[in-house]
């Protein structure tokens, strides 16, 4: 199949492209003029690169007709981090997705693949299962769930198969430093105490190569449509997590339980039904210990090489 992919330089996005082009994909990918690309390093030279932006998407009618994608996998998104989740800006995101959604019709593709979040659903105490009212606490969780909504109506109108995965907690090697598990291995390997909150909540975190494997069934699946929830299928409490971490790091380094207060509107529990994936064949393959382990050793890596510079 190609394959074009928005938010290829990524977190999520760069585990993609490489298990697409692993599996003998022809990829396309959408970077901005300048862009940081590092993640895309070892794989960039296979990709077809189109330069531009969702700020003149209009720029790629001609070139991305002529790439004629099988399907479109949508990643990208504007202000992910947790300071911008009750921004206004939240909306162009959902005018972004309509606008890819004609784009990648009028190219000809036939199948839409989007990045959802576990955030359309707002606050649960229990695993969440597709069919759960989605309540979001956040213009983040909101714009994510009328960008699906919407996206699924015009496909439907386009005659395109499409299916939305809401992430729930991903992680591994190359995630962004502001993240629990970088800033931990940051903050422990520099010998200070690591601040936490006291760490109740039950959270369920999903290696990326697994999360990259579930985007690649989906859109390889003739069957997959709609919304499928990708998480990891067991949430210990989070203390359990963090101190496996540290003890990784270094067992005698201080956490800081109770340091930090909840947010308001704190998920306590993160936890995925993700049956509708596991019907699809997928099944998480990366253990927790073994995560761990790999994103540790890759962070350690890249500051030895930061170092040496």
């Amino acid at each position: 199949m190609r394959i074009f992919v928005t938010g290829a330089s990524g977190f999520l996005g760069s585990y993609l492209v490489a298990e697409l082009l692993d599996h003998g994909h022809e990829v396309g990918v959408l970077l901005r003029a300048g862009s940081a690309s590092w993640r895309l390093a070892d794989v960039i030279g296979r990709l077809k690169v189109f330069e531009g932006s969702f700020d003149d998407l209009a720029a790629l009618k001609d070139p991305l007709r002529s790439f004629a994608p099988d399907a479109v996998a949508h990643l990208a998104w504007r202000g992910v981090g947790n300071a911008e989740h009750n921004s206004s800006g939240q909306a162009r995101n959902v005018v972004d997705t309509l606008d890819l959604v004609d784009l990648a019709a009028e190219a000809g593709a036939t199948i839409f693949v989007g990045a959802g979040s576990q955030a359309e659903y707002g606050p649960y105490d229990r695993a969440i299962r597709e069919d759960d009212a989605a309540r979001p606490a956040t213009l983040y969780g909101i714009a994510k769930l009328a960008a699906g909504l919407m996206a699924e109506r015009l496909c439907g109108a386009q005659g395109m198969r499409f299916a939305w995965l809401r992430i729930f907690s991903a992680y591994g090697p190359k995630d962004a430093d502001h993240w629990l598990i970088p800033s931990m291995i940051r903050t422990l390997r520099s010998g200070a105490p690591m601040a936490l909150t006291r760490c109740e909540q039950h959270w369920g975190f999903l290696h990326a190569r697994d999360a990259a494997t579930a985007f690649r069934l989906v859109l390889t699946d003739p069957s997959a449509q709609g919304v499928y929830n990708l998480g990891s299928p067991d949430a210990p409490p989070l203390r359990e997590t963090v101190t496996r971490l540290r003890d990784l790091v270094d067992p005698d380094a201080i956490l800081g339980f109770g340091e930090v207060a909840y947010r308001p509107n704190q998920v306590m529990v993160l936890a995925a039904d993700v049956s509708r994936l596991a019907a699809l064949g997928w099944r998480p393959e990366v253990g927790l210990d073994e995560g761990l382990r790999e994103t540790l050793a890759w962070y350690d890596a890249a500051n030895r090489a930061d170092q040496n510079r």
